[in-house]
């Protein structure tokens, strides 16, 4: 998994090799989107796709989703016939309105990577003191962070990564490999994850060490979606 952020003028070259060859540029929005900024990864990296896509977190839940574009491109869509159950449904776009004025109103995106940074700091502090850097890295942007795992200590990633997902889950968090930043949670909610940490770290260091870990995990590891044959 490439997680660098796209440097050097990148994604302008992108678009102009897209163009080149008569294609579009499309950004899927579905997680920076209302995160990286309010204008979503375009407008932090300042390069505006022919096209994007936004998921509910622009309603804070409700369902909807969004395409967006330039006109021209837009305009097209009127051409082509699709349906879904929420076709008609208006609440949706009143609770979007009322979500992004939210968001401007309370700085929203300023929290989101203020906590994120706090949270990302201490979460790789803890690796570091734990020993488990070689197994465990911890990237991405303050607001949408990445745990990536590795082999090690004669273990596979997905292995190490079962153990530590059961521990959370049990520690009373839905965690499962990210940190997705949201505007709910409190200093007390991020002290609390910091200590879940601070325990099943170093534990999760000795387990490997002594070879303990298929013992210590519970039920099957966690295996890919996507399997190649």
């Amino acid at each position: 998994m490439n997680t660098d952020e796209p440097k050097d003028g990148f994604l302008k070259k992108v678009k102009a090799l897209a163009h080149k060859y008569g294609a579009l540029l499309v950004f899927d929005e579905m997680i920076t989107g209302f995160r990286f900024s309010l204008g979503g990864a375009q407008k932090l990296f300042g390069v505006v796709p022919d096209m994007a896509t936004f998921g509910k977190s622009i309603a804070n839940g409700m369902p909807i989703s969004v395409l967006a574009g330039r006109r021209k491109y837009m305009q097209r869509v009127k051409d082509i016939f699709f349906s879904g159950t929420f076709g008609g449904e208006a609440l949706s776009i009143a609770a979007a309105i009322a979500t992004i004025k939210e968001m401007e109103r309370k700085n929203v995106i300023a929290a989101l990577w203020k906590k994120g940074k706090y949270l990302q700091d201490a979460t790789r502090k803890l690796l570091r003191e734990a020993g488990l850097e070689s197994a465990i890295r911890l990237v991405g942007m303050p607001c949408w962070q990445l745990f990536l795992f590795e082999d090690a200590y004669g273990y596979k990633a997905l292995e190490i990564k079962s153990y530590l997902q059961q521990e959370m889950l049990q520690a009373g968090f839905l965690w499962s490999g990210s940190h997705n930043m949201s505007f709910s949670p409190s200093q007390q909610d991020l002290d609390r994850a910091l200590a879940a940490y601070g325990k099943i770290f170093p534990r999760l260091k000795q387990i490997l060490l002594v070879r303990h870990l298929h013992r210590s995990t519970k039920g099957t590891p966690i295996s890919n979606i996507f399997k190649v044959r």
